[in-house]
């Protein structure tokens, strides 16, 4: 084989080498974390995009249990729910906001943690059943503007009240639009909405993986 049909494979094989590798999803910060390609894995979401804003509500006392029930504060989600959500969060930033997020995927460890110290399933999924926030396919979350100022939703979070729910209608017409805008383009990105609960948001075919328990560290 002589030199120049050498070099033309080698060029051949370096644009297909480049070709694959543009289509892997790598975060979007421009850290060197390890390549993920099935779309079920457990990935952190800060690591694919520095545009959302974090309250994580249950690494705190700030929330209906009084209790901190996470041991630090991080969203991670499967990849096929980080992808949607990024999907979802851009077009909120196109309209001068972004998504704020409570909480994420959920250890069913900590799952019966939360059950535990309330032991309702009004108010907590039981772990003998598990919710999509332990398949890691769900988010609570609200939007806030330029300013990081939460947009009014006519009740805080984990507010467990009818007012909380997307049908009712006593409710300014702000507030009625801050919801319509959040639900339209949650349920546009493959997203279900939560009847009784206006900031829970499941991914469509979040339903289908299987309850989990993977943890991640804390520093």
């Amino acid at each position: 084989m002589d030199s120049s049909l050498r070099f033309c494979l080698f060029v051949s094989f370096l644009l297909l080498f480049i070709s694959c590798k543009a289509q892997v999803p790598y975060p979007s910060n421009g850290t060197n974390n390890e390549v993920v390609e099935n779309d079920t894995t457990f990935v952190n979401l800060k690591d694919y995009s520095s545009d959302f804003v974090y309250d994580m509500k249950y690494a705190t006392t700030d929330n209906f249990l009084k209790a901190k029930v996470y041991d630090c504060a991080e969203c991670y989600l499967r990849l096929k729910t980080v992808v949607a959500l990024i999907e979802a969060n851009k077009e909120f930033i196109k309209k001068g906001y972004r998504i704020k997020l409570f909480d994420c995927y959920r250890p069913l460890d900590i799952q019966k943690r939360m059950w535990k110290i309330v032991s309702n399933p009004q108010y907590v999924a039981d772990p003998a059943k598990g919710s999509i926030h332990n398949r890691g396919g769900a988010v609570d979350i609200t939007l806030v503007d330029a300013y990081s100022k939460e947009l009014d939703m006519g009740t805080p979070f984990d507010f467990f009240g009818e007012e909380a729910s997307h049908g009712y209608t006593k409710l300014s017409e702000e507030v009625k639009n801050n919801r319509i805008l959040l639900k339209s383009i949650m349920t546009a990105n493959n997203f279900n909405s939560f009847d009784s609960e206006w900031w829970h948001y499941n991914l469509k075919s979040g339903l289908k993986d299987n309850v989990s328990n993977v943890k991640w560290d804390c520093d």
